[in-house]
Order: structure tokens, then sequence, then C-alpha cells
């Protein structure tokens, strides 16, 4: 069988395609169908005098998302999709599809949410999921690689990583259970078997929260390393991304093409070192005058863009009527960019005033919302390493800081251009009395957290790992402004369908 992807090992011979007519049109005697099998788009040029009767008939009948099969031979063309089109010989319907609901028009987001069971069929979301396969390749061939053994955490727990506040309860046959928030702890006990491990499965949140970071079901990745420090910790994750969005880039050229992404900080982020910096020295970067300053710039500068994106909305305006119709739709795409870039400025600068006293009047011991983690890398190309987090924040299991107590070894990497916290790691507390403290700190029961002590008493070494969200991490590389968009069939508050 011949897939779309392969038709450049094909040029100048006959060949058969399975697939859904994706789009089409006809001119005279002609019909031009757009093919796309799952692997990529072809168009298919069906010419009267070159094909049965039977044959033309069914090119009449189809619709869009018509299933068929076609047959016919690979010519090179520039012009086409993919560089390739297919004259065609023989076509074959085997199913015409009904009036298709999702159409090249604008749908509201609450319809294709809806209808997300077709919307994957859509360029944008195919790409989009085609990142995310090429994202959990690399995962596993950067950990696989360098001898970490994957394994797998449990998806009920008895006991909850960083309290039950967030987690969804259910019974557990006579038992009370938990979904899982994290596989940390079982990977720490893994950890203990095979010194390097990495789990890879969905995790839960309970959170009542409808921001465009956050998903209810989610996938996780999260490594735990025996005998790693913090700084350790901070290399492993600065390589993990490196590699993983140097294989995007290479794998992934059309799918990011489609999605419009500009690569260019992805690619700076390939080569360059991330800042290091400490929670204390965040803090005092978000009060700082300079920081003041460059908010009140931003201001002036989205004020400036708007304006100059007006007058170039009413310069083409003009054009159309004049204009040819392959003209008429280039306009017509940049008048439909146009706005919802206006619709973001206008955004911005709604909530870059709350931005900024959030910033200037931020206390230490406070943990960063999404605005502080967008002020903070916005003045950097790459993720930034935040380290060092006051310990009344942070999870019962993180280790302190021996130079200083209220510190606890831990780190967060923020992504670039507003996507926030992607990786959140730590070294582990190591030492059993201290865990024991810190859980009775926490008001969490020791019985039902026995044997992850069990762990500091039988052959205790220091270790730490980290855990990467896999849907933040498709938005950021895909330049997606939502999370929903980055898992074929999202679960959110109020989305349990389809």
């Amino acid at each position: 069988m011949v897939y779309i992807r392969n038709l450049a090992d094909h040029e100048d011979q006959e060949v058969t395609l399975k697939g859904w007519i994706y789009n089409f049109r006809s001119s005279k005697n002609l019909y031009f169908l757009e093919l796309r099998d799952g692997s990529g788009l072809c168009q298919c040029v069906v010419a009267k005098d070159g094909v049965s009767e039977e044959s033309w008939e069914a090119a009449e009948s189809l619709r869009q998302e018509s299933s068929v099969v076609i047959t016919g031979t690979v010519v090179e063309d520039e012009r086409s999709v993919g560089g390739y089109e297919l004259q065609v010989s023989k076509l074959e319907v085997l199913q015409v599809a009904e009036d298709y609901p999702i159409t090249p028009k604008e749908h509201g987001v609450d319809f294709l949410m809806e209808n997300r069971h077709l919307w994957l069929r859509s360029q944008r979301q195919w790409a989009a999921m085609r990142v995310r396969n090429a994202i959990i390749y690399a995962i596993h061939t950067f950990y696989q690689e360098r001898g970490f053994v994957q394994m797998d955490a449990p998806i009920f727990t008895g006991n909850a990583a960083e309290g039950t506040t967030n987690l969804f309860e259910t019974e557990y046959f006579d038992d009370q259970a938990y979904l899982t928030q994290s596989g940390q702890l079982y990977g720490e006990a893994m950890a203990m078997a095979h010194g390097l491990i990495y789990t890879f499965g969905p995790t839960f949140r309970a959170e009542k929260s409808k921001t465009r970071r956050h998903l209810t079901e989610f996938w996780m990745i999260e490594p735990e390393m025996a005998f790693y420090d913090l700084v350790m910790n901070m290399n492993l994750a600065e390589n993990f991304i490196k590699f993983v969005i140097k294989s995007v880039l290479d794998r992934c050229e059309k799918e990011l093409e489609i999605l419009e992404r500009d690569t260019t900080k992805l690619e700076k982020t390939v080569s360059e070192e991330f800042p290091r910096i400490s929670y204390t020295e965040a803090v005092e970067t978000l009060r700082s005058d300079e920081m003041a300053a460059m908010l009140d710039q931003m201001v002036d500068d989205r004020k400036q863009e708007k304006k100059e994106l007006r007058e170039e909305r009413e310069e083409i305006k003009k054009e159309r009527g004049q204009a040819k119709k392959w003209r008429k739709a280039q306009i017509d795409q940049r008048i439909k960019d146009i706005g919802a870039r206006i619709d973001q400025i206008e955004e911005d600068l709604r909530n870059i005033p709350d931005w900024r006293e959030s910033a200037l009047n931020f206390e230490w011991g406070e943990d960063f919302g999404g605005s502080d983690e967008t002020l903070l890398t916005m003045q950097y190309d790459t993720p930034i390493l935040v380290h060092r987090f006051p310990a009344e924040i942070k999870a019962f299991y993180m280790k302190r800081d021996p130079e200083d107590e209220k510190l606890a070894l831990a780190v967060d990497m923020l992504a670039p251009e507003g996507y926030g916290e992607i990786i959140g790691g730590s070294e582990r507390e190591a030492d059993l009395e201290t865990l024991k403290e810190r859980l009775h700190e926490h008001d969490l029961p020791e019985d039902v957290f026995q044997w992850y002590l069990d762990l500091r008493q039988y052959g205790s070494v220091p270790h730490s790992g980290f855990g990467l969200g896999l849907e933040r991490t498709v938005a950021w590389l895909c330049g997606l402004d939502h999370v929903r968009e980055t898992i074929p069939f999202p679960r959110m508050m109020g989305r349990l369908t389809p």
C-alpha cells in the first residue's frame, strides 16, 4: 500500500491511494481533488477524457470527507501540496459522506470542541498531533539512549504526592483511593532498584481552573535518578529539552509550517545555555524599576503595533476590490490574521496594568502566578531555570538547602513566549527522621507513607527528579494558544465528551 508521504519514491509510476476528500473544486472538464490519507495531502486531477464514465460520475458525487480509492500516475509538480500530484485513471467511492459539519469557514471554539472527533482531521490539528508524536518519540529516545529504564507508576493510589486538595477521589472496593497526580513517589522506589528510571503516563488534577494552561487529565514524563543532586538534575532537564526541540525541528518542518510556528526562538534554545536564577533573584527582578520600565514600554509598543495593523487592514481592504481571486484569498487571510493579532494586543493592554501591579507588589514567599512567569521569561529567548524556592510553598519530600533551611532544593523550568512552567523538580529528602518531620509539618498521615519511608530505611542515597508536562510542551513547541489543542480528547472543567 502506498501512502502520500512516500509519493517521491514513486514518481512517474502508477499507484493507488486510499483516503478521504479533504477539499475539491472543478474547472470545465476537470476535478481537482485534495486527498488526505493520514500521512499527508495530495492533489488528484481527474480529467473527463482520462477516466471511465463510471469514475467521472463518482467524482461528480463527492463531498468533503467522502472516502475513496484513487489510482493514477505520480507527477512532480512544485505548485501542488507536497510537491507531487496524481493524474487519475480510476476513482472508486467507498462512501459519500453526509454534509460535513466542519468547513473552511469560521467556527466557534465550543462548536469545534463538541466536534473534536472530527476537528482532529483538520490540517492544524493534524500537524499538532504529529508534533506531539515526535515529542513522545524524542522523549523515549533521549532516556533510552542514556540507560534509563521506563517503568510504570499506578494510576490508583492510596496516598497523594502533594496532599489531597487537588485530587479526584474514588472508591476502590472497600477503600478510598485517588487518581494519581504524579508517579514521582513510586519513581523514587523504582530508582532505588534501577538507578535511572522514567515514568510516562496520565496524571489528574482536580483544580477548578479554566486557564489556557490547565487540563484535568494530562501526561507527565518523570525521570528519577539515584545519586543525582540539584545541579545534576538541572543539567539533565536542560539537555533533555534541547534534545526534544532539536528532534522536533529536524522531523516536523512541514507540521511547524502548517502551524505557522516561528521557529527562530526554538532554534536559539537548542544552541544557547539556559539562564539559571534563584527564586530570590527572580523576586528582585519582578519588583525592579527595570521591570516597571519594560512594562511601560510594552504598552507603548503594543499601541503603536495596533495603530500600524489597523492602517494596513484599511489599505488591503481597498486593494481587495480590484484584486484577482488568488490575491483576494491572501487578503482575506491577512485580514483574519490582523484581527486575531489586534484581539491579542487588546487583551495584553487590559492585562499589563494587572501584571505590573502583581510584579511590583510581589512578596517573597509567594508562588509565581502565570503573569509572573511570563514576565520573568520575557527578556530571554530560551527557557529559564528558577531554583531554591521557599520550602513552605513546596512539597514535603523536597530536600532543604543546607545553607538556608528556609529554601528547598527545587527547580522550575519556565518556557518563554508566555508558556510558563513546563518542568518542576527537586533534590529529594534522603534522611528518614527529617522526612518524618516533614510529613507531620504537612499534616500527612505517616502510616499511609510507610512504604515510602522504607526507601530511607534500607540504603538511602541522595537522589533527584523532575516532571515534564507533555501538553504544555506541545503547546509551546507548536505555538498554540491553549492546551486543549495539544491532546486528542482534552478533559477540562465542563468537558467530558466526546
